[in-house]
């Protein structure tokens, strides 16, 4: 795929999906790491994530194409073109877009999540933690009593 080609998928997809002409730039940027795509405010530039058409294939590429046109073409309009807006959510719809394009990086470069589980030594309330306490300086919220240590484990 390259940007020309992407280019005239755009302009065809804008044609065919919205009847509306797309008049700027759209590239692939191989930069992006999380998302699908973007619509740059200011330049009205579209760029797509090569990573979408190598692992998915046409039909999620094209559903991030729709997606971002939903921006742009709302955006051009004056209406609302953010996620959590009304206009934005019925152009998704109308034009059957996807809200989230699929995972783009799959464990490389996600952190490992960890979690500690505390008991207070008096009560017995249990406390769940991402980050390691120290158990000398924290005490239980409700009875003030010491917290243990129960158990340790690293999600991924």
């Amino acid at each position: 795929m390259t940007d020309e080609k992407l280019y005239e998928l755009v302009c065809r997809v804008s044609k065919e999906t919205f009847g509306k002409d797309f008049k700027h730039q759209a590239y692939l940027n191989k930069r992006l790491r999380t998302t699908g795509g973007r619509y740059m405010l200011r330049s009205h530039n579209i760029e797509i994530n090569p990573l979408v058409f190598e692992k998915y294939g046409m039909d999620e590429l094209v559903g991030v194409i729709k997606h971002e046109l939903c921006h742009y073409h709302l955006h051009i309009e004056g209406k609302g073109y953010q996620h959590r807006d009304a206009d934005f959510r019925e152009l998704l719809k109308a034009t059957n877009s996807p809200r989230f394009c699929s995972t783009l990086i799959e464990g490389k470069g996600r952190k490992v999540t960890k979690r500690y589980t505390y008991k207070c030594a008096k009560c017995s309330i249990s406390y769940n933690r991402k980050i390691r306490l120290n158990t000398e300086k924290y005490r239980c919220g409700k009875c003030y009593g010491g917290l243990v240590l129960v158990s340790f484990e690293n999600l991924k």
